[in-house]
């Protein structure tokens, strides 16, 4: 039995990521991430039992590596100011992993055809979805729980426009998206 490196795993499935984000599903072969992670041909093959199973660690692997350090997360004043602010820093944050948000919109559409794949990314959003608004509860921000989810609607495509796109806004008026997006979808306290 070939023996199993948890870092040669996380390697691959990093490397599965990347190929995702500049070939697409179609181009997420075992061949083309054994290149990317610069490892022997028929690496990732020993790995993972086939491609579903390599689309569903990718979907799970984005989330782990889009989820914020505790220590990066301010702490709210509890006005719709310093929600702005938290809003266009989860914008940044998101936006930097570009490939990684890119390989999530493949592994989205991808899902649509792969039950385990959807199984594993719906409960990974829903996961994100109330650990938002868990926080949101917690921090004494202004606004309830629709709004959370309404400003993840919204955010979302905003960095979908941002990574494909950059050019349709330019940063000042991304930065000022958010800001109304907060100032119409808040409700003052």
């Amino acid at each position: 039995m070939v023996r199993r490196n948890d870092q040669r795993r996380a390697a691959l499935v990093d490397a599965a990521i990347e190929v995702l984000a500049r070939e697409g599903a179609r181009g997420l072969t075992f061949r083309a991430v054994d290149g990317e992670a610069g490892v022997p041909a028929g690496t990732a093959s020993n790995y993972f039992a086939n491609r579903d199973e390599l689309f569903t660690q990718a979907g799970a692997r984005v989330y782990e590596r889009l989820q914020p350090d505790d220590d990066s997360i301010p702490p709210g004043r509890g006005d719709r100011e310093s929600y702005a602010q938290l809003m266009r820093e989860l914008v940044s944050r998101v936006a930097a992993f570009r490939t990684g948000y890119l390989a999530l919109l493949e592994l989205r559409l991808e899902a649509t055809r792969r039950p385990e794949l959807r199984k594993v990314l719906t409960e990974r959003v829903r996961a994100d979805v109330d650990a938002n608004v868990a926080y949101h509860e917690a921090s004494g921000l202004p606004g309830d729980a629709t709004a959370v989810k309404l400003l993840i609607l919204a955010l979302n495509w905003l960095i979908v426009e941002q990574l494909t796109l950059p050019d349709v806004f330019d940063e000042a008026e991304r930065e000022q998206l958010i800001t109304e997006a907060v100032e119409r979808i808040v409700a003052p306290e």
